[in-house]
């Protein structure tokens, strides 16, 4: 065993410091597919190839392990690495290949339509001799893809326009994968038109978006990389091209009614997905208008489009998140030979390369929340209180100008017993729901008071993991649109609009407790402005209270202020304000710490929340008090819920008490 572990340990130092040797992200990807191939003998590599495909790849880790290419079951191959091949009767790939000239490797790759290209255009005596080159060659299969037309018209005239195609293929000097960094512009042998390299950290590397399917095959004179599609030249930029294909006249428009469509004219490395006429011709014509009239919108529109990097489709595996010009992010992945953005097949052309970036042509336009208005941030999960605002005249109210703030519950708040309010009391419950101006999320802050369009002001607390307004605390989804943001809630929200006194006198099952704290002359804290926490007994809570313990209580002021202080925490605390699952510490204004184990109930409707003006009183399941003056020792504490007449939900507390000597 101990010589396992030990060779076990040499193993990966060796491949360690192997791995730090090589150069490049596609060196790298070869290099562990040699590594997964070791057991098949020397200089073996392993491929996956996506079944019912040609498609070969060396893999990274991710698709290795869940065997699959764009979502595409893949089979695992094992072929000599580059650079090595077989020997009969032997292992693995033992032997060194032999080297060539450029034009003799083009066999040795089996790129035999460009090796017979190169003979009858003439370009066989160049590649002979002497020099150092550098030949991107398309594969027999990339031959065959090509249009039949330009084919034919290239074979037609070989020496000029085949020559001249096939010299736009290499480049004046040797350039292996680690030499062909990422944005990379190669000058080629045709008029020195650019060929521009993708270096991608997956292990692809694409020429105009070509990718290199077998690399790195060193000749005497250079170096053959076999590319999976025949490349032309590049002289347009973005801006050239959307400004003369009758596809793109609509984003031609929003690009230069943007402001930016100069932009797309100069040097970059960009990726536009590019709406196509039809796709624009899907939104509503007043959307359209909307958007045409508002520069700072079209501005994040086109910008949500455009990536700050080229991204070929053959650079894509799977899917990947990228942050887009505008500054939230688009899901760019893969389903088979199909390019997907956020996960819906939409590309109708990939791979329009420009000389700054790479264009792809989709039939949906892509609307990023900054252009669009505060009721469009709704999604399904908030479909109910959609309804709700639209049916009761709520959102035909807002301003067109103006902006708002939408607090909007989920689905699961719109209980049976809510939708049975009266529509008129509803109506006023969720007027209280939009705010009269924009706060984004960050703009939140504790103290902070919100006005709603009914003229009600809410208060923002501030928690460690937690943002609440009022009763509610906000759910991760917050979003800001043109003319307003939307907050998610987890429940329905009420205005403070009584004091703890008055719903404590309202419910009646708080005599004792009132009684006392008017003994001990604390009632107005119960009256006066503040912020507190307040955990309530019933009468119910002191009936295993011996009347002479409440009777030592009532003989001793200190001792009875002491204990309802004890009851009081400063600042408010709502459910969902406080960790779940650990201790939190409230300090009382008795001056010790409540240590709170708050396990969250069910807070799906908007009723089981304590709201009450200016105070807070707080849901917990257990506490441990300990009561001086030998009054009581211990209490365990459970919860109880009773309904108010304004449809609040006030938190009030059983006690089991136990009474001993203090030890």
């Amino acid at each position: 065993i101990i010589m396992k572990i030990l060779f076990a340990a040499l193993l990966a130092v060796f491949v360690l410091s192997n791995f730090d040797m090589v150069d490049s992200s596609y060196d790298k990807i070869v290099y562990h597919s040699k590594v997964r191939a070791r057991k098949e003998g020397p200089n073996v590599c392993a491929l996956q190839q996506v079944m019912g495909t040609k498609k070969k790849y060396f893999s990274t880790c991710r698709n290795w392990y869940q065997g699959a290419i764009c979502g595409k079951k893949a089979t695992v191959l094992y072929e000599c690495c580059p650079g090595y091949m077989k020997l009969e009767g032997m292992k693995g790939c033992p032997a060194v290949a032999p080297i060539d000239n450029v034009y003799g490797t083009l066999g040795l790759v089996k790129a035999i339509s460009t090796q017979e290209y190169s003979h009858i255009s003439k370009l066989r005596e160049e590649i002979e001799g002497s020099g150092s080159y550098t030949f991107f060659a398309p594969s027999n299969d990339a031959w065959d893809l090509l249009d039949g037309e330009v084919r034919s018209a290239l074979v037609s005239n070989v020496n000029i326009e085949l020559y001249n195609a096939l010299h736009y293929h290499m480049a004046n000097k040797r350039l292996q994968t680690k030499d062909l960094k990422n944005g990379l512009v190669v000058d080629s042998m045709y008029n020195d038109l650019g060929l521009y390299i993708n270096h991608y950290s997956n292990g692809i590397v694409t020429v105009n978006c070509a990718r290199i399917i077998h690399g790195n095959q060193v000749a005497t004179n250079g170096v053959v990389h076999v590319i999976d599609r025949v490349i032309t030249g590049v002289s347009n930029t973005i801006q050239d091209v959307i400004e003369v294909d009758d596809d793109l006249t609509t984003l031609s428009d929003v690009a230069l009614a943007s402001g930016l469509l100069d932009k797309l004219g100069q040097p970059g490395q960009y990726t536009l997905f590019a709406p196509t006429n039809d796709a624009f011709a899907k939104l509503d014509s007043d959307v359209l208008q909307r958007l045409m009239g508002d520069k700072g919108v079209l501005q994040a529109l086109l910008n949500f489009h455009m990536l700050n990097s080229v991204q070929c489709s053959e650079g894509i595996m799977s899917g990947q998140t990228f942050e887009t010009l505008e500054g939230h992010n688009i899901e760019i992945g893969c389903d088979g030979e199909s390019l997907t953005v956020n996960g819906i097949k939409m590309v109708l052309k990939k791979d329009i390369v420009t000389t700054n970036g790479v264009i792809h042509l989709i039939d949906e336009v892509l609307m990023p929340d900054s252009a669009k208005q505060v009721m469009e941030l709704l999604t399904p999960s908030q479909s109910t209180f959609s309804d709700m605002v639209s049916e009761l005249g709520l959102s035909t109210a807002m301003e067109a100008k103006a902006e708002y703030t939408l607090l909007a519950p989920l689905n699961s708040v719109f209980t049976d017993e809510v939708m049975a309010i009266d529509q008129s009391f509803l109506k006023m419950i969720l007027e209280n729901h939009i705010l009269k101006e924009k706060i984004t999320l960050g703009q939140l802050y504790n103290g902070q008071r919100l006005e709603t369009i009914a003229g009600k002001f809410l208060r923002v607390f501030i928690y460690r993991t937690a943002v609440c307004i009022e009763n509610s605390c906000l759910v991760r989804g917050s979003k800001e649109g043109s003319n307003g943001a939307l907050h998610l809630m987890k429940t329905l929200m009420k205005p403070a609009e009584t004091t703890m006194f008055q719903i404590l006198t309202d419910n009646g099952g708080f005599k004792i407790f009132l009684s006392l704290m008017e003994m001990a002359g604390l009632t107005d804290l119960l009256k006066q402005e503040g912020e507190y926490t307040l955990f309530a007994p019933s009468d119910e809570a002191f009936t295993g209270v011996r009347d002479s313990d409440l009777a030592l209580l009532r003989g001793n002021m200190n001792a009875l202020r002491t204990i309802l202080l004890y009851h009081f925490s400063n600042g408010v605390f709502i459910g969902g304000g406080l960790e779940t699952g650990v201790t939190n510490l409230l300090k009382s204004l008795q001056g010790n710490n409540l240590r709170v184990l708050h396990v969250s109930p069910n807070l799906s409707t908007f009723n089981k929340t304590v709201n009450i003006r200016n105070h807070g009183i707080f849901q917990c399941t257990s506490l441990n008090y300990s009561y001086f003056e030998n009054v009581v020792h211990y209490i365990q504490i459970t919860l109880t819920y009773h309904l108010g007449s304004n449809f609040t939900r006030i938190l009030f507390l059983q006690k089991k008490v136990e009474c001993s000597s203090s030890s």
